[in-house]
This record gives C-alpha cells, sequence and structure tokens, in this order.
C-alpha cells in the first residue's frame, strides 16, 4: 500500500506539475470506486486546481469548490501523463488539466525544473487506478457533508512527519494506546501515514520486536521509537524523490531493510530475519537484535 514517503513524493510531485492549471475533463472510467455523483465530478471542469496536498494516507486534490480526496489503500496506484495518452486498465479517475501561466511558488525545491514536469503551455493528466478497486475517491463538493472513512475528526492523528508531532506530544499521544506496536504504529488515529512496511522498518531502526506491548516499553524505548519514526519516514521520502519520478505508479521498497527480507540476513546483526504472513501482509523482524 502506499504509505507516507510515496504520497508525501506523489503530493509534492503533482503540486508542483499541476496547481494553477484549470480542470478540463473529469472521468470516471470506474465508478465503482468513486463515491459522489458524476455531476459533481463533472462539476470540476472549469475549476482551477489550488493544490495538491498527503493527508495521512489520503492524496487530496483542492480545487477551487471541491476537494477530490483519494485513498489507494492496498492495490491504488497514480500516475502523470500527457492529456489523451491511453489509460491503463482499471483506471477509476482521470482529471484532465489545461496550461496555466506558471508553476506554484510553493513548490518544493527538489521538483522545480524537473525533467518530468509537464511544459505550463502543455495539457496534463493524472490517473488513479487500482486492480482491485479496494481504494476509494470522494468527490467533495463545498457544503456537502459526505462521510469519508479514515479522513476526519479523531480518526487521524497528526502525520507521522509533522513538524507539530514534537518527542513531548509523541510521548504524551503514546500513552493513550495500548497493544502490540506494530499495530499501534499502523493505527492512525495515533499517528497517521503509517502501514503495513515502513512500520516493520520503524521497529527495526529501533531495536523493538513488533509484538512488544506498548504498556511494556520503558521511557528510553518510547523516545527511541520516536526517534526511529522521524528519521526511517525521512530517508524513505529523500530516496523516493531521487528514484520514483517521473513512473509515479512505481512503489520503489528494494532499499529496505527488514520488510519482505524472510530468510535474509539482518543487515545489522547477520541474524535471519523472521517473517509471518497474513493473507497479502506480511511483518518480518529480527530476533536477534529487535526485543
Amino acid at each position: 500500500m502506499p504509505e507516507l514517503p510515496d504520497l508525501v513524493v506523489v503530493s509534492e510531485a503533482f503540486h508542483a506539475a499541476l496547481a494553477g492549471r484549470p480542470v478540463i475533463r473529469a472521468a470516471a472510467p470506474a465508478p465503482l470506486s468513486v463515491r459522489g455523483t458524476p455531476a459533481e465530478l463533472a462539476a470540476c471542469v472549469g475549476q482551477r486546481l489550488d493544490a495538491v496536498r498527503r493527508r495521512g494516507q489520503f492524496v487530496v486534490f483542492e480545487v477551487e469548490r471541491h476537494r477530490i480526496a483519494v485513498n489507494a489503500m492496498l492495490t491504488g496506484r497514480f500516475q502523470l501523463a500527457p492529456s489523451g495518452a491511453k489509460s491503463p486498465p482499471r483506471t477509476a479517475l482521470v482529471l484532465a488539466f489545461g496550461p496555466r501561466a506558471a508553476g506554484p511558488p510553493d513548490a518544493v525545491a527538489w521538483t522545480r525544473a524537473a525533467a518530468w514536469l509537464p511544459a505550463d503551455d502543455a495539457e496534463a493528466e493524472v490517473r488513479y487506478r487500482d486492480p482491485t478497486q479496494m481504494g476509494k475517491v470522494y468527490v467533495l463538493p463545498a457544503g456537502v457533508e459526505r462521510p469519508v472513512p479514515g479522513f476526519g475528526g479523531t480518526e487521524q492523528g497528526p502525520d507521522a512527519d509533522s513538524p507539530g508531532l514534537t518527542l513531548d506530544v509523541w510521548r504524551e499521544r503514546i500513552r493513550r494506546h495500548p497493544g502490540e506496536l506494530k499495530p499501534l504504529l499502523r493505527n492512525q488515529a495515533f499517528v497517521a501515514g503509517i502501514g503495513n512496511a515502513y512500520s516493520d522498518e520503524i521497529l527495526h531502526r529501533a531495536r523493538l520486536s513488533p509484538f512488544r506491548k506498548r504498556s511494556s516499553l520503558a521511557p528510553e524505548e518510547v523516545d527511541a521509537l520516536y526517534e526511529a519514526t522521524r528519521a526511517v519516514l525521512a530517508e524513505g521520502v529523500a530516496i523516493l524523490r531521487a528514484r520514483v519520478p517521473p513512473t509515479f505508479e512505481s512503489q520503489v521498497r528494494d532499499f529496505l531493510a527488514v520488510h519482505r527480507r524472510g530468510g535474509q540476513a539482518c543487515p545489522r546483526c547477520g541474524t535471519r530475519i523472521s517473517e509471518v504472513s497474513s493473507r497479502s501482509e506480511a511483518t518480518s523482524w529480527c530476533r536477534g537484535c529487535q526485543r
């Protein structure tokens, strides 16, 4: 599933490529994935895209009077392409954009003058595709109340990379959440944006077993988990910025230390990495150095 580092790169790149452009076409080739009426989606046409943002595991396209929030879940992927190019199979949403005067002044530095950026005087498209239709697209016109599971209120804690998530805030929040550490990290109400793969990586960096109970952690282990969370996510974002564009639908995970590396040697202590699988997900950890 796309996680915080994947979605940071997608949202930063799409904001740089598309913000300031008018929507010239909005289509839902796979409407079962879309929550909203055809008329609401069509009403996006003619509106300017103000921003593309990430919140937790959602990518949000903010147009003048609408928002479109996409939760890619396990199998959803995004693509940036020239307008009119053939869409891949199982495309659920297509947003086509016209020319603009100039790119957004708040584009992140790594995106500026990138070779994959569409020219300002050219058209461009975003496609969201999902072979299983597990992910969902929520069309949210201004003034329309539509529930978006996992998106609002207390369903989302602070983003795991938020500057506001200080060590003191982390210490205070983690006390409210019992249970094992891996489900805790994946609990979007605790902190938002972490999924299956990066929870494995964070716990390996912190030298903590995924099956430890939060209540068993010493204060220094709580702090180590915080430091590992921030470091692993920041490193992941830096690597993906360099390796993902222009194929934004690709999911690069080959640099991860333990996730999906069951049977291989731990890069820290050499112990064979353990792995247990449940359906399409796996938990990978080192019995030698994660306690």
